[in-house]
């Protein structure tokens, strides 16, 4: 199957790409996980539920994400913001016998009352001013519809959760090769004035850091199901 490449632009005062959350932690890494951006498509397509053929798709092709930092006027490096922790109260004052405020009061897996009443306190992470060019191989079939998609979404578009909003186009163009796509996001980047702060790349190669992450979705919908792969982050020199 060949493939065609979609250059993707990710920016925003706030990003959040969670890939180990629990209900009362919701972390973030610090670029777009593959789980992430495969959201950003099945919005953009309106394609709801589990989609187990169209992420089987992609589940062997490549993602390449390069992050960046905005610079001094004296052209050095800025360094990267620290994360936000925004705390939440999920549940509190709602009444439990209105049928319709019932169902924002958090409750157990089997929909009784949670222990210790219905109000929960969660810690919620962001990225903050950070900018990334996702380089996403996509079947040559589809890498025109997607990119159509991303400029005419169905569904609104976030960069991990809903109180990130996109600040610039996120499709820019389809390219015939990986490089090809690279090259233009070093030129996007160089017209913002950003400098490059580290690649993340899928398998093991030579590189800062090596590891597992489990964000390679097979199954979305009420049961989600993802399967693990290897990446490899290079740091800017």
């Amino acid at each position: 199957m060949s493939s065609r490449y979609l250059l993707l632009w990710l920016e925003a005062p706030l990003q959040s790409w969670g890939h180990d959350s629990k209900f009362g932690r919701r972390d973030t890494l610090n670029f777009p996980t593959k789980s992430g951006v495969m959201g950003l498509v099945c919005c953009a397509l309106g394609a709801g539920g589990e989609q187990k053929k169209l992420l089987a798709e992609f589940s062997t092709l490549s993602q390449t994400v390069i992050a960046y930092n905005r610079t001094k006027k004296t052209g050095e490096k800025i360094d990267r913001e620290p994360l936000l922790r925004d705390f939440h109260m999920v549940g509190s004052g709602y009444d439990d016998k209105d049928p319709w405020q019932s169902l924002l009061i958090p409750k157990t897996a089997q929909g009784k009352k949670a222990v210790g009443g219905g109000a929960k306190l969660t810690y919620r992470y962001y990225l903050q001013d950070a900018y990334f060019a996702v380089v996403l191989e996509a079947p040559k079939d589809k890498a025109e519809i997607i990119a159509a998609a991303l400029k005419n979404p169905v569904w609104d578009l976030y960069l991990g959760r809903k109180a990130c909003v996109p600040t610039d186009f996120i499709c820019r163009e389809c390219f015939d090769s990986e490089e090809d796509a690279i090259i233009a996001a070093q030129v996007l980047a160089s017209e913002k004035k950003l400098l490059e702060d580290f690649r993340v790349l899928d398998g093991e190669q030579d590189g800062d850091e090596v590891f597992s992450l489990t964000d390679v979705p097979v199954c979305f919908g009420e049961h989600k199901i993802y399967r693990d792969r290897r990446v490899t982050v290079i740091n800017a020199r």
